[in-house]
């Protein structure tokens, strides 16, 4: 299905996985910019109903098709005045549950990708996944550090494997296709339109608090996440699409508030004033035996701010408000 195109102007921006929860805002901003916006989603984990409030818009088009299955991508990448790799498998829950379509699709998809816009003059920013950095215990993740993967017995680390390959073969066509390439590494974003359908903690957390229900907790509760409001997310990768100098490069974009997940699920408690209570569980209880956890996962921010001058802007308690606002 595709919704017809926008009349003619600017060179558009093509968004894969426009319709997921980070794309669709994206798209939004963007077009509030004043661009116009190419979507290609094949709604395996996003939803047109994520671009409600757009799907109309004149300068909006919406394909439905992967990159692989799509006719008109060697013409959208050549026409595109900026790309935006969004589209990927979401959630360690589905991710331990379809390592095989992770491994295979992300790798295709990508290298798909990547061979159209070489054609062209576009630069591309693809979004990677703070789930490279692996089994590091450093206290804060910096862009180039080592990664340290966990063993392939443990399908959870297909994912990092899948991003950072995808990472490398980014980086090969920067290198040997003067493609201009920036790559980012996501940290926990959350907000509106995240479901926790894929295992995803925050909405399960409010959404369990709504209703007054008990919040699961896996493990021992005591390992800890930053978390990144959705809308600081988008301000941060308008930021680096406008920077030239950041081509090239590899930035950390998430939030600098740690927290616990059993002290998570009782800030969402006492911020929505709930009468849930917690539960921790057994990581067996969620996921396949032997499941490989990180204990701690913050990023060094240093690098975005230096280039942008960008920080986080939204507290932990503001975005359990805004978040919960936006859920049924």
């Amino acid at each position: 299905m595709t919704i017809p195109p926008p009349t003619s102007g600017s060179r558009p921006i093509l968004v894969s996985g426009g319709a997921g929860f980070i794309g669709s805002h994206l798209v939004e901003h963007l077009l509030t910019a004043g661009h116009s916006v190419v979507v290609v989603d094949d709604l395996s984990t996003g939803s047109l109903e994520n671009l409600r409030q757009v799907a109309t818009h004149p300068r909006l088009r919406i394909i439905c098709s992967t990159l692989s299955a799509c006719p008109e991508l060697p013409e959208l990448a050549a026409t595109a005045g900026f790309v935006f790799h969004l589209a990927a498998t979401v959630g360690v829950e589905l991710v331990v549950k379809s390592a095989l379509q992770v491994l295979e699709s992300s790798f295709h998809e990508t290298q798909v990708l990547l061979r159209a816009v070489a054609q062209g003059s576009a630069a591309l920013l693809f979004t990677s996944s703070s789930e490279v950095y692996g089994k590091s215990d450093k206290p804060a993740f910096l862009e180039t550090d080592d990664l340290l993967i966990g063993p392939p017995s443990q399908a959870r680390w297909s994912y990092a494997c899948a991003k950072l390959t995808d990472e490398f073969l980014a980086l090969a066509y920067a290198r040997e296709k003067n493609l201009p390439v920036t790559i980012v590494r996501l940290f926990n974003t959350v907000g509106p339109r995240q479901t926790g359908r894929y295992g995803m903690v925050l909405p399960r957390f409010i959404d369990a608090a709504k209703r007054n229900q008990t919040l699961k907790v896996f493990g021992d509760g005591r390992q800890t996440r930053c978390f990144c409001y959705v809308a600081d997310v988008v301000a941060a990768l308008a930021g680096l699409q406008q920077s030239g100098v950041a081509r090239g490069g590899i930035f950390n974009i998430g939030g600098t508030e740690e927290i616990s997940m059993f002290d998570l699920a009782r800030e969402v408690i006492a911020t929505l004033n709930s009468s849930s209570r917690i539960e921790l569980l057994p990581y067996s209880e969620a996921y396949a035996p032997g499941f490989d956890d990180m204990r701690r996962r913050k990023p060094n921010v240093e690098k975005l701010q230096a280039t942008l001058g960008f920080r986080p802007a939204t507290t932990l308690r503001d975005i359990i408000l805004l978040t919960a606002a936006s859920s049924p």
